[in-house]
């Protein structure tokens, strides 16, 4: 009796001993659990009444769950249930132990990570407290982040994807309200915050699970692709700032993600302490663990990772959809949140070759020099063209252009803003250029201004390159013409030359595993294989189905994949080992006829095996050793520039950025002068001039003393001017002095000097 009323009364001695013998006080646990039901039922009557005994009961029958799964197996779905339909009613202090002890079953295996986000989800739009959401938030983060640790887990995956998609789906269904206008004033009636905030909050972890590297597949794209059609502006922004790289809601890191500390002011600490050797140790260790850090971060800042934009399902029904929301709502959007559509709705048009041709007539009304924020515009308008573009969509806009940027009535900043967006539209489409527009424009070259000529310019040589039969026969330069007159002219627009037949380089690579099956005497094509070569390739490797493994994404003509369009190309060498290379040396007319007959040769490589990434990595280091197998046996110019071509290409594939593809404000602005301080400017720089200085005054003399005073006059003897010392009746009476006075000042100055040594 005496030791069920102590234990009775002492539930985390009880909970001690549980844990060292569940089954000798199994009976003690019955009775507490029998307690634990009659109080929820009082409390759930209740909320206020034995609300702190209550939530000591929950956390101890949590703290033993493990301990009896069966008695305890209704024990999760009671915190659950009171948390989801009682929340409003229950206390913060209650809430929060609820949520603790739910996460603490989850620590100890009792429930799934998927019963747990269950819950978790929809607490975060419904509480209020900052602590209790920000640990929800964390909670909900690293519970998938471990889950995802070493491989993808597929189904928890898919199930928390799920639950997002419908959290942002369940609010689609409301009027749009915008961002101005009337509807504005009574957004709050209208959208209640519920729905609005299981939308964002549903975004705002779709976007951290991406940044963190932890989802990195199109379902997710797909979840944040669904928020920028949402009716609440706010959830639109955040997802258009996913795809366009400009997210400024960057939380602090977990602990994950701990800062580096600083090498020098480790080694500069161990200078100044005692010199002992487990201090050597110690440093050595950190040293050591500075150095796998940032070993590990360079790693995962050069891990391929296909950028959003690209992993978008069905991109010209979402340019579209885009394109739909800007034009409808176009009076109820403001200019900074249709700008923010339209970037976005340019890279994807850019990107993906899409053509939305009612864009180009949406945004001629805005091509004015005094529209606010219209270096945003014009990039957007560049980067919405592309070479499948139709130019007669585009030459309205650069005759447009034209008309409002370029002409005298206009700064010269409008002059070079106008000059660099028609340059970016027409880099991308040609034909869009009218010629005698076209002669006109680059007349501009012979500006005084710095911008206008750089940019009149920049036209001049892009026509040189791409078309030079529109420019005057004195502009098109040396080089243009040459090539113009020997008949190299570009295709019109929806022209093309033969149709590719083979991939170049492939001969060189059904060569190369030809010989190493040679070799090996083992078949290299087998299944084994081919999913060893895909091994640090396969990149959206948390598909659920096979054929999305791996998502092709085109690129922006960058590529180092190149198609040939002819059968004739005599580049392409197959490798040979010692003795064909030597042969060939000796037989150098067998070696050409064994050179044009593997050019003209077409592999069945493509038609016969799945070419892996590490297939394409090989395939161009065999184009590159052939073009340098071809300059070394003296192959010409041809094969020199050949060579040069396929290692810039290797040097840009390796220094690519997902930020270089696309181009900024300063592209269209251009080079600009350094505009004259105002009035304000020049009084904020003096007052900064002027901080730490009392009273504004002169701190001469007054640097490195005690008391503050002027210098002394041995001090401002040492700044006159020579002429004025020259002068002076000090000099004037050395000159004059007998050889008396001499001696006895220079007595005088040896026996200061001794007196001042001793």
């Amino acid at each position: 009796m005496g030791r069920g009323i102590l234990l009775t009364s002492n539930l985390p001695q009880l909970q001690n001993l549980i844990k060292r013998d569940p089954a000798a006080y199994k009976e003690e646990f019955l009775q507490q659990w029998n307690h634990y039901n009659s109080i929820r039922q009082i409390f759930q009557i209740n909320p206020d009444e034995q609300a702190q005994h209550f939530r000591e009961l929950v956390t101890f029958i949590a703290q033993v769950a493990q301990c009896y799964p069966k008695e305890t197996a209704e024990f999760p779905s009671h915190l659950s249930t009171m948390l989801l339909e009682n929340y409003g009613t229950l206390t913060p202090d209650t809430r929060k132990a609820l949520v603790q002890n739910l996460v603490m079953l989850r620590n100890k295996d009792v429930i799934t990570s998927i019963d747990l986000l269950q819950t978790l989800f929809p607490l975060l739009p419904r509480t209020t407290s900052s602590s209790l959401r920000t640990f929800i938030r964390k909670t909900i983060l690293s519970d998938i982040r471990t889950a995802n640790l070493r491989t993808k887990n597929h189904k928890l995956n898919r199930a928390v994807q799920a639950m997002l998609f419908g959290m942002v789906e369940r609010g689609m269904d409301a009027e749009v309200v915008g961002d101005k206008g009337k509807l504005r004033a009574v957004a709050g009636k209208q959208a209640t915050p519920h729905n609005t905030g299981e939308a964002m909050w549903a975004i705002v972890l779709t976007k951290e699970l991406w940044r963190k590297g932890i989802w990195n597949d199109a379902k997710s794209v797909s979840i944040i692709a669904l928020g920028c059609f949402h009716p609440m502006v706010k959830v639109q922004s955040a997802s258009l700032h996913f795809f366009l790289g400009s997210d400024e809601e960057t939380e602090d890191s977990d602990e994950e993600e701990e800062d580096i500390p600083d090498v020098k002011a480790l080694q500069h600490r161990r200078e100044i302490n005692k010199k002992t050797r487990s201090g050597d140790k110690k440093l050595l260790k950190q040293m050591k663990s500075i150095k796998s850090k940032r070993k590990k971060k360079a790693a995962e800042s050069n891990t391929p990772n296909f950028p959003a934009i690209q992993l978008l399902n069905d991109p010209q029904t979402f340019g579209e959809k885009l394109y739909d929301v800007l034009n409808r709502y176009d009076k109820r959007f403001s200019l900074d949140h249709k700008i923010l559509i339209m970037q976005l709705l340019s890279r994807v048009m850019g990107s993906h070759k899409l053509c939305v041709l009612g864009f180009y007539t949406y945004i001629m009304k805005y091509l004015t020099y005094h529209q606010l924020r219209i270096p945003a515009i014009l990039v957007a308008l560049a980067q919405s063209c592309h070479d499948f573009t139709p130019p007669d969509a585009l030459t309205p806009v650069v005759r447009k252009l034209a008309q409002e940027f370029v002409h005298p009535g206009v700064g010269s900043e409008v002059i070079a803003a106008g000059l660099n967006a028609i340059r970016e539209v027409c880099r991308r489409q040609p034909w869009s250029m009218e010629e005698d527009l076209l002669g006109d424009l680059v007349e501009y070259r012979k500006s005084r201004d710095k911008a206008v000529t750089a940019a009149a310019r920049g036209l001049l040589q892009l026509f040189r390159d791409v078309n030079p039969g529109m420019l005057k026969r004195r502009q098109r330069g040396k080089e243009a013409s040459m090539g113009m007159a020997s008949g190299s002219q570009p295709l019109p627009f929806g022209h093309s030359a033969e149709a590719a037949v083979d991939i170049e380089g492939l001969v060189l690579l059904e060569d190369h595993l030809q010989k190493l099956r040679e070799e090996e005497g083992a078949g290299l094509g087998g299944e084994e294989d081919d999913e060893a070569a895909w091994d640090g390739w396969d990149v959206d490797s948390d598909s659920d189905e096979s054929s999305e493994g791996w998502i092709d994404v085109q690129s922006d003509g960058d590529s180092d994949l190149e198609v040939s369009d002819s059968e004739d190309e005599g580049d392409k060498h197959p490798k040979k080992g010692k003795g064909k290379a030597q042969d060939d040396e000796e037989n150098p007319e067998d070696a050409a006829v064994a050179e044009e007959s593997a050019a003209t040769r077409i592999s069945s490589l493509a038609t016969t095996k799945i070419l892996t990434p590490a297939d394409f990595a090989l395939l161009n280091d065999l184009r590159l050793k052939a073009a340098s197998q071809a300059v070394e046996r003296g192959g010409g110019s041809a094969a020199k520039r050949k060579l040069a071509s396929l290692e810039a290409t290797k040097k840009v594939q390796a220094q690519l950025n997902d930020e270089d593809v696309f181009i900024s404000e300063n592209d269209i602005l251009g080079p600009r002068k350094k505009a004259k301080a105002d009035y304000a400017e020049r009084i904020a720089s003096i007052e900064k001039g002027r901080e730490g200085r009392e009273k504004f005054g002169s701190l001469k003399g007054k640097k490195n003393k005690g008391a503050p005073s002027s210098s002394t006059n041995r001090e401002k003897a040492r700044n006159k001017p020579i002429m004025m010392i020259l002068s002076s009746g000090a000099v004037k009476g050395k000159k004059k002095a007998s050889l008396r006075d001499k001696q006895r000042k220079l007595r005088a100055h040896i026996d200061r000097a001794k007196k001042s040594h001793h």
